[in-house]
């Protein structure tokens, strides 16, 4: 998930993946011309080199495998969604289209992609709807750049009248959960029959992340600047994301940021690589509607059974935001993923699918 946090950790490896490329090529230049006379400098040179274009090799070969490793897989069934701000989004169904329906809103950064698990053991049970944020996979980015929280919990509203009349439950991750807090108060009379809230906050990501006083110092005289620039260098910061992906410096913040180290080699492959596709100048202007996030005084006005779900490990949206949505909205339980990160929903998903499939079910199957 790209949150403010993950920016910063971006920020430092693309920092990071420049001055390794360009160590190893004034080094092996300077020893070409014999400047560098020791043979010393020349292994160094090439080590370096190697590490800028296959460092990701150990990191995700030494892993263990899983037997069932996510993969990008998509479904037949798709309804595209024209908006009037000219995005346009991709909608994906699975399961049968008699069984209730169960709404996915992924976070920011991945696409739909990212519920591999969730869509073939909840489909089974439910009709299982996936969406891509406009700007991400496979949906057109909005004409007027808008990115605001309001405008994706407008575009859930018309995913959301795909089902009918017949009662859905809510589901966001991250910053879907974000949305689905946002949506509650632009759609206070919106029939639902839940809503299921993981690893998300209720405010500006940075106040409830670890190191928040530092994001908090660094967010205006800094990251701001930063987010800023990064829309303007967007196809630069492209090039400089998968540069750090091959010397595996993205494997190393991926897993720092998301999981607990229990996670498969194709787990922390398919995190690493899906949060590198999207252009960094979308994802900029995303952080930067996260910042002016807070729906603080929307959570005790939520009147459907909620669900507040987090990993016990979550670094990115800490467990005191989710222990204080589930106090504060009225009818809400709390579930820990113990041990579990951000990315609870991948490293523990047979547990996940499991909590929310019993809940969906006590809400839909009545």
């Amino acid at each position: 998930m790209f949150m403010p946090l993950d920016f910063l950790l971006r920020s430092l490896t693309g920092f990071f993946s420049v001055a390794l490329i360009g160590a190893s090529a004034y080094i092996l230049r300077q020893w070409y011309q014999g400047e560098l006379i020791s043979d010393r400098w020349l292994y160094l040179g090439i080590g370096l080199s190697l590490w800028s274009f296959l460092g990701f090799l150990p990191l995700s070969l030494f892993r263990r495998a899983g037997h069932d490793e996510p993969k990008p897989f998509r479904s037949n069934q798709v309804q595209r969604l024209v908006r009037p701000d000219g995005s346009e989004i991709q909608v994906e169904f699975y399961g049968s289209e008699s069984a209730p329906p169960l709404i996915l809103t992924h976070g920011w950064g991945p696409d739909s992609t990212v519920w591999y698990y969730a869509k073939k053991q909840l489909a089974e049970h439910f009709r299982v709807i996936v969406w891509d944020l406009p700007g991400l996979g496979k949906s057109k980015k909005p004409k007027n750049r808008d990115y605001s929280l309001e405008k994706y919990a407008r575009d859930l509203d018309a995913v959301l009248s795909l089902v009918g009349d017949r009662p859905a439950i809510l589901l966001g991750h991250s910053m879907g959960a974000m949305i689905l807090l946002t949506f509650s108060r632009l759609f206070p009379d919106r029939q639902v029959a839940g809503l299921i809230l993981v690893d998300g906050t209720y405010t500006n990501p940075a106040r409830t992340a670890i190191l928040s006083r530092l994001l908090l110092a660094l967010q205006k005289p800094l990251l701001e600047p930063l987010l800023h620039l990064a829309i303007a260098l967007s196809p630069l910061l492209h090039f400089t994301s998968w540069l750090s992906y091959l010397n595996g410096s993205t494997l190393v913040t991926t897993e720092v940021s998301g999981f607990t180290g229990r996670e498969t080699r194709g787990q922390l492959n398919f995190s690493s690589l899906i949060g590198i596709k999207a252009p960094p100048g979308i994802l900029a202007r995303g952080v930067l509607a996260m910042f002016r996030f807070d729906e603080t005084a929307t959570l005790p006005k939520i009147s459907v059974p909620t669900l507040v779900i987090v990993g016990e490990s979550d670094i990115a949206t800490r467990p005191s935001a989710s222990d204080r949505m589930s106090r504060e909205i009225p009818h809400a339980e709390l579930k820990v993923l113990s041990p579990g990160g951000h990315m609870a929903l991948m490293e523990r998903h047979p547990q996940f699918a499991e909590i929310v499939r019993a809940f969906s079910a006590s809400h839909l199957f009545q």
